[in-house]
């Protein structure tokens, strides 16, 4: 196992220099001077061609192309991603504690999700073709085909407004959370759910269920095994809903006033601050990429077989 965790880990690597080096080159072919964008945030009336070569040698932009990225992937390694071009600020001092912000956001939504989405799950493949069933489907499918947007902007207004049960920005409660992990739960543990069901009823047809009653064995052994099996497809479905949660909080963060990664962005997007959206695009890119060796660990720990996939 010790030997796939390497290897997989290694694999990883080559990855994640590829990712950094497509955000180098996107960046980078923006048809906006970052130069010309520094000094027009630092407020200089009047822009002439020496203050620009200026600019440009101070950000390093006079090297060749492949030496800015040699230095800035060496200073990404570091956790020096440059300074904002807005206020001049690191960008690692901008970007931790939104970061962090995001994270005990992604992390709750994530708990909730996956322990949602396997009771579900498992309830309705039990039931299957029942009332319960179809009903918890339909229920699914309707809340998971409304704009997030909308949903948060409604249940703002029904328990905040209407109600004044719960606050309608910030994070300075757990009551904070409340309506943020609300919202992204609905949207995307109807989708998950729907993946361990599939999952369940696959394995509920399997000869290894047949054969186990047969041999008497006790229905809720049975379950459990099946729920084990049932989970080893999931676990990829699992892993990767993290990143995608952590990518996919821009409207919840904008709609609650929540100071993460998704505000974050938004303000570095509009004021074209292109360290922190280069930044935060890698951050998320590797995201990906991590989430995605460490499925393929915990199916290799769960499935002794695949191990031998590398």
């Amino acid at each position: 196992m010790a030997i796939y965790m390497i290897n997989r880990i290694l694999l990883a690597i080559p990855m994640l220099l590829v990712v950094s080096f497509l955000t180098f080159i996107l960046i980078n072919l923006s048809p906006l001077d970052p130069a010309e964008v520094v000094l027009q945030a630092q407020g200089v009336p009047v822009i002439t061609s020496e203050l620009l070569a200026q600019t440009r040698q101070e950000l390093g932009m006079d090297k060749p192309f492949l030496m800015q990225y040699v230095d800035w992937i060496i200073a990404c390694l570091q956790f020096d991603f440059g300074h904002s071009y807005v206020t001049g600020q690191p960008v690692w001092s901008l970007l931790a504690p939104a970061f962090v912000n995001t994270l005990k956001l992604t992390v709750i939504s994530s708990f909730v999700i996956i322990i949602l989405s396997v009771l579900l799950g498992v309830l309705c493949a039990l039931n299957e073709g029942k009332l319960l069933d179809q009903s918890l489907r339909g229920i699914s499918f309707f809340l998971t085909s409304m704009p997030s947007y909308w949903l948060a902007a409604l249940m703002v207004w029904y328990f905040s407004v209407k109600l004044d049960l719960l606050p309608t920005s910030g994070m300075g409660s757990l009551q904070h959370y409340i309506l943020p992990v609300i919202i992204i739960t609905v949207s995307y543990s109807g989708i998950y759910f729907r993946v361990v069901r599939s999952s369940m009823l696959n394995n509920l047809h399997q000869d290894y269920v047949l054969y186990s009653r047969a041999c008497g064995l006790p229905e809720r052994r049975i379950i459990l095994h099946i729920v084990r099996n049932s989970l080893q497809v999931s676990v990829s479905v699992f892993c990767m809903a993290v990143p995608i949660i952590l990518g996919s909080t821009v409207v919840i963060e904008n709609v609650f006033a929540w100071p993460g990664l998704g505000s974050l962005s938004v303000r570095a997007i509009l004021g074209r601050d292109f360290p922190i959206i280069q930044a935060y695009v890698l951050i998320l890119a590797a995201a990906f990429v991590l989430f995605n060796a460490l499925s393929d660990i915990i199916n290799a720990w769960m499935n002794p077989k695949l191990r031998n996939d590398l």
